[in-house]
């Protein structure tokens, strides 16, 4: 369903809306550019987005429909699953018996239309539509969604409670055996809890689910871009039915609660592959349950989306060129460093080299990559597991996590054996893993033999669109400058041309949140803040010589190392995130 460019020119002039010159104008520019003419009228502000889809939707013979606070049938929304109605623009929003049509930006799209007719087995009828009625209709994804949530959870778990007081008469006060609780797992009313609470985790994009136990209620949390999200608060009286379920699933011991027990399990939504690292835990009012919510077919990152730039970006590039040493990204649980190992992985993905892994868990799958699942419960530790690698021929070695001495000597002498080695540890800074390292057992010599980089990383959340400039005072300039070196900062802003020669912090505008229908909050998804540490000859010297974590980090500053906290000011100066972002998530 193809749009001619020419009629929709002549109707475009005709209706009077854009003049000859301009249209004459964005014709040359879409040939240069080679995009579509409509496309450089709206960009240049000539036509309104609205008008301008009015217009293709009258040359093309079909409606445009304006979905702006229309509300639409959940049955009828729900036939387009909300990630492919949020990647592909188009919203299901009326059915017949054996039609149903769809808004769409782009009715071109043909594979998303085949693959909605294939889903749905129902003629599909593709009307134009603006964006921002696909805005609009976004936001009852989630408001309906939660309205289902809610009244799943509280009829089932009503029923779960009917059920249970039905069963237990005297014995309430009693212990459940392991069958009781299996019976318990397999039980509909909990088992669609269970399906429910992960399956609007994963459309919110929460990377954790907390099932926590109360005095009197149960109270479920989901963690989003970083936070912790109250969801919903349960009958105390499901919690055991719940926790008995995911143990079912995770393949746990059901009649074990005195001890924290660990386990996995895998679940597609949506076609995508999805594993959860399950962790049980006793407290004082009962189990409490964590489920990490990790996508394996997450790809196409790269350091650059990372949030890594200038000097430090050519120096994770330098230090991915050589043959032999070790890189390590270090930072707390959830900062990603896991995804930036994998992005490096990625880059060094090559036929004519050999690449292997040992992980707890795996969290993306790579082609070509030979990937080792840790199993302490049979003797398969990073230890062990990195002793077997060695023998298997790599070239490139990634070690999930340095968590003990005699994984991390196993990976200097890797590296000193003529393998590129890649790993994690915990620590707050950069300068952070040399002390680590030193206490862990590694001598001192080792390191500077070994250690070519050290990334440290938080994540941030990130602003969407709908956000408001302002600049800072004179007196937020004299705060700010008490806790970071703005010289520094702005001294990279220019290196990097963010802003010009002569500009002054006076003059450069930073960015607050707003809040929308959309995003309660006014920020979506999570970037990086980054310190990229290059072991350099004078750092090599101040570590044999046993300098302090401090007086390495001021070496290291002296020569380029832009810190977190200020690389957090740049990318709040780049409209990426917010200062009060930056502060809430790392400080000096």
């Amino acid at each position: 369903m193809q749009i001619d460019e020419e009629q929709l020119k002549k109707f475009i002039l005709e209706s009077k809306f854009v003049s000859k010159k301009d249209i004459d104008l964005a014709t040359k520019t879409a040939e240069t550019k080679k995009q579509k003419f409509g496309d450089i009228l709206l960009s240049e502000g000539k036509i309104s987005e609205i008008d301008l889809k009015r217009m293709e939707a009258f040359v093309l013979g079909i409606p445009f429909i304006n979905l702006t606070n229309q509300k639409i049938d959940f049955s009828v929304l729900s036939l387009i699953p909300e990630p492919i109605a949020r990647n592909d623009n188009i919203i299901a929003y009326k059915k017949s018996e054996d039609t149903l049509e769809v808004a769409m930006l782009d009715v071109d799209d043909l594979p998303v239309i085949d693959f909605i007719k294939k889903r749905s087995g129902l003629k599909i009828l593709p009307r134009l539509t603006d964006t921002a009625s696909i805005k609009s209709t976004l936001v009852q994804y989630r408001k309906s969604l939660n309205a289902e949530f809610k009244n799943i959870i509280q009829k089932e778990s009503t029923a779960f409670k009917n059920s249970q007081n039905e069963n237990e008469g005297d014995t309430k006060s009693l212990e459940k055996s392991e069958s009781e609780l299996k019976e318990m797992a397999e039980d509909l009313p909990v088992i669609k809890i269970v399906d429910s609470l992960i399956f609007h985790a994963i459309l919110q994009n929460a990377s954790d689910i907390h099932i926590e136990p109360g005095e009197k209620e149960l109270t479920v949390r989901y963690r989003i871009d970083g936070i912790l999200h109250d969801t919903m608060v349960l009958d105390k009286n499901a919690g055991a039915g719940i926790t008995a379920r995911i143990k079912v699933l995770a393949n746990l011991k059901l009649d074990e609660k005195r001890l924290p027990q660990d386990g996995r399990f895998k679940k597609e939504q949506d076609g995508e592959k999805i594993s959860f690292r399950v962790s049980t835990l006793p407290t004082f009012f009962g189990e409490k349950t964590v489920m990490r919510i990790l996508k394996e077919n997450t790809h196409g990152f790269s350091l650059e989306t990372l949030g890594f730039h200038g000097e430090g970006l050519e120096r994770i590039h330098n230090s991915l060129t050589q043959k032999t040493g070790m890189v390590l990204a270090t930072g707390p649980t959830g900062s990603g460093k896991t995804t930036t190992l994998y992005t490096m992985l990625d880059i060094l993905n090559k036929p004519e080299v050999n690449i292997s892994t040992v992980e707890d868990p795996i969290e993306y799958q790579m082609p070509r990559v030979n990937q080792t699942q840790v199993k302490p419960e049979i003797g398969l530790s990073f230890a062990n597991g990195l002793r077997s690698l060695l023998r298997q021929d790599p070239d490139i070695i990634m070690v999930g996590e340095i968590r003990d001495g005699e994984t991390a000597g196993l990976a200097v002498n890797a590296s000193l054996t003529g393998h590129l080695v890649l790993s994690t540890i915990h620590t707050n800074s950069a300068a952070g893993a040399i002390p680590r390292l030193i206490d862990m057992g590694v001598e001192s010599f080792l390191i500077t033999a070994t250690v070519k980089t050290i990334i440290a990383q938080r994540l941030v959340r990130k602003l969407t669109s709908n956000k408001e400039k302002y600049f800072l005072s004179s007196a937020e300039i004299k705060n700010l400058a008490k806790v970071i070196d703005l010289d520094r900062v702005l001294g990279f802003l220019k290196t990097e041309n963010i802003v010009g020669d002569k500009d002054t912090w006076e003059k450069i505008p930073f960015y607050k949140a707003v809040k929308s229908n959309e995003f309660e909050d006014g920020y979506s998804s999570r970037t990086g803040m980054h310190e990229v540490l290059k072991v350099t000859p004078t750092i090599k010297d101040m570590i044999i010589s046993g300098k302090s974590q401090d007086d390495i980090e001021i070496q290291a500053k002296k020569e380029g190392m832009m810190t977190m906290l200020e690389d957090g000011v740049f990318q709040a100066v780049l409209g990426v995130t917010t200062l009060e972002e930056v502060f809430r998530v790392v400080s000096e």
